[in-house]
């Protein structure tokens, strides 16, 4: 009996030992035949640069070229809130340079009302901003920064006189802050009249389907050379976002109002020196007016070009669906042989005179029609914006 309980122990052990020893160099032991996992095959090209077609190498080129002439502008304007302690906003917009001496070109609404002004260049450098001019007309402002001159990169300005539609341009700017942004577009119609944020109608504007988005406002639009055609400024939106319709003010207005800017610190223009109402058929029927369109004077400026014209203003007074209305006075029809219907419409013709020239004015008085050859004279500092 006790031998037969010794045999089984042993028999017991040895079986545990075997089994621990199987376990322990289970590794050794062969495994089962390695089976083929199926997956996708993806094509691996050859290591190295991808071939570039000829228009990206000009999108590169113009980008390499022209970026680091673009700032970023940083508008701050202090509000008051409810319980009248101070509140610094930002805005921010984009900028060209134009010189080694700092002038930077960027659009009026971009830092129109601003408390203090800032100017960030491509490698990260920030000066503070001095605007040297602005031009509400044409929605433009040249700022000053004291930068030095080897980290500013000017833009060569060049013409949109030759531009034709469906030629390609490129926009750089800061779209949403994001700091040197390149789109690509067309020019999508030329010789468009828009009005700006201000109110001001501004003629011979370019259109363009390249994307510009807020924050690209006074970035440059280029052609292929890479040269400044016109300065981005507005797009017509619907809710907000880019719908391919963007606008930007042309390269002859840009050389013309920032060379005066810069010189003169202002725009140097005629002041025509009226005020007046734009006509339509409804008060022109009220009022019994020989014609339905242009504009009825009712105030001369002593010393203005309409002044010294001998173009009179308004006699008497009438009321008009409970407004007063200011009548006698001369209805201005043409300048220069192109109809005239509002005071915004003849500041936008002027515009390309200057003072010292003469201009032919045709208006009504009575059931005369007279023509007049109308001297303009420079405007006053404090008239500078009104015709």
């Amino acid at each position: 009996m006790y031998k037969g309980s010794v045999r089984l122990v042993l028999i017991v052990a040895l079986l545990a030992s075997a089994a621990t020893v199987a376990a322990l160099r289970w590794d050794l032991l062969p495994g089962p035949p390695a089976r083929e996992v199926s997956g996708p095959a993806f094509a691996f090209g050859p290591a190295g640069e991808v071939e570039l077609s000829e228009e990206e190498r000009t999108n590169i080129r113009v980008y390499d070229t022209v970026s680091p002439g673009v700032v970023n502008v940083t508008r701050t304007v202090v509000e008051y809130d409810f319980f009248f302690s101070p509140v610094a906003r930002e805005g921010t917009g984009s900028g060209c340079v134009l010189d080694t001496e700092g002038h930077i070109l960027t659009n009026y609404h971009v830092i129109d009302a601003a408390d203090s002004l800032e100017v960030s260049l491509p490698d990260h450098s920030k000066y503070r901003a001095r605007v040297l001019g602005v031009d509400r007309q044409n929605d433009l402002a040249v700022l000053r920064i004291d930068a030095p001159a080897e980290r500013l990169h000017p833009i060569r300005l060049g013409s949109s006189a030759s531009l034709k539609v469906g030629q390609k341009v490129l926009a750089i700017g800061n779209p949403l802050g994001l700091q040197n942004t390149l789109t690509v577009g067309i020019v999508s119609s030329l010789g468009r009249r828009i009005e700006t944020q201000s109110g001001e109608l501004v003629d011979n504007v370019i259109q363009t389907d390249a994307a510009i988005n807020p924050g690209n406002s006074g970035g440059p639009l280029l052609n292929t050379a890479g040269e400044m055609v016109g300065i981005n400024t507005s797009i017509f939106t619907i809710g907000g976002g880019n719908i391919g319709i963007g606008f930007a003010i042309p390269a002859e207005t840009i050389r013309r109002v920032a060379t005066e800017l810069i010189r003169e610190g202002r725009v140097i223009r005629p002041w025509f020196g009226i005020e007046g109402y734009a006509l339509n058929d409804d008060l022109a029927s009220v009022l019994k007016l020989p014609v339905g369109q242009g504009i009825l004077v009712y105030r001369v400026y002593r010393g203005s070009s309409a002044d010294r014209a001998d173009i009179r203003g308004a006699s008497r007074a009438v009321v008009w669906y409970n407004q007063r209305i200011y009548v006698g006075g001369d209805i201005i029809t043409e300048v220069e042989g192109k109809p005239v219907a509002s005071q915004e419409e003849l500041q936008l013709l002027l515009e390309s005179h200057r003072p010292g020239e003469t201009v032919r004015v045709t208006i009504r008085r009575g059931a005369e029609r007279l023509t007049k050859q109308v001297l303009l004279v420079e405007a006053p500092r404090q008239r500078s914006s009104r015709i």
